[in-house]
């Protein structure tokens, strides 16, 4: 009695130090990345690094302005076509997809997340660029939209399927229709986990180059139009980290650490708002 009693308690010590542990590498590892990152990147940021355009080379000193707002527009594109489009595939999927096709739309979600990026680039490079027979945000914004769907759609599912069954039997009990149900109760219940779906499919986009070189390829000047090359952080990082300029080198660490600064803030604010939405409630 006695001693299964201890082994019991010792396999459970054990087990939750290996939690623990597990969850500090984790942990630590990001805090790695961030400090590293900020030593490196902090030093170069100034006021010409956001509002100016690149010098050209063999000059010191500008800034990535119209990389900041070319990756704003990639992701916000991406964002636009992605992210409805999954959140109700979703939604299909959790409240009508228990059969042949849901299963389908499934698998293909699952296979399509693990699709490598740079393949996803070709692919919007084929859809897009050839018929428009020339790189542009446009392109852009579909492969990271590509990018966004699996990961929002899996997400959205599994957090409606979370939603206790008794939420839907009281409200169809009260004669409200099916589809508003999902609208009205069922989605904000499960409001907070498919946030937490958004902001990964979002961290994910925001820091992919390889689709973004076959599609919106990169601009040194400032464009805005969606049918034209874009210049974006990630393809900036890219370009200015293997320079053989020791200038262009600080601005891509500069560019790193701004970037891992957006997907935070992003997903400070994301947090905020739905905790205060779903406290209100």
């Amino acid at each position: 009695m006695n001693f299964t009693y201890y082994r019991r308690k010792i396999t459970s010590a054990v087990m939750t130090g290996l939690s623990i542990a597990s969850a500090l590498v984790a942990v630590g590892v990001l805090a790695v990345v961030f400090i590293y990152t900020l030593m490196q990147g902090f030093g170069s940021l100034n006021l010409d690094f956001f509002i100016a355009m690149p010098a050209p080379v063999g000059e010191s000193g500008g800034g990535m302005a119209n990389a900041l707002a070319g990756t704003g527009i990639l992701i916000g594109l991406g964002s636009l076509i992605g992210l409805p489009t999954g959140i109700m595939a979703g939604i299909y999927l959790a409240e009508h997809g228990n059969n042949a096709f849901g299963n389908m739309v499934r698998f293909m979600a699952d296979v399509l997340s693990g699709v490598p990026s740079i393949v996803v680039g070709v692919v919007a490079y084929v859809l897009v660029v050839l018929p428009m027979k020339h790189f542009s945000a446009l392109a852009g914004g579909v492969a990271l939209a590509i990018l966004m769907i699996p990961t929002v759609t899996r997400t959205t599912e599994e957090m409606i399927r979370l939603v206790p069954g008794s939420y839907r039997e009281a409200a169809l009990a009260l004669g409200i229709p099916r589809w508003k149900t999902t609208v009205r109760i069922i989605l904000p219940a499960a409001l907070k986990g498919i946030t937490t779906g958004v902001l990964l499919s979002i961290a994910r986009a925001a820091g992919e180059t390889a689709p973004l070189l076959f599609t919106a390829l990169g601009n040194r000047f400032w464009s805005t139009a969606l049918d034209q090359p874009i210049a974006s952080l990630t393809v900036f990082i890219y370009d200015y980290a293997r320079a053989p300029f020791e200038e262009w080198n600080r601005q891509a660490w500069a560019a790193a650490f701004v970037l891992i600064a957006l997907i935070f803030i992003i997903s400070l604010v994301f947090r905020t708002v739905t905790r205060r939405q779903y406290a209100q409630r």
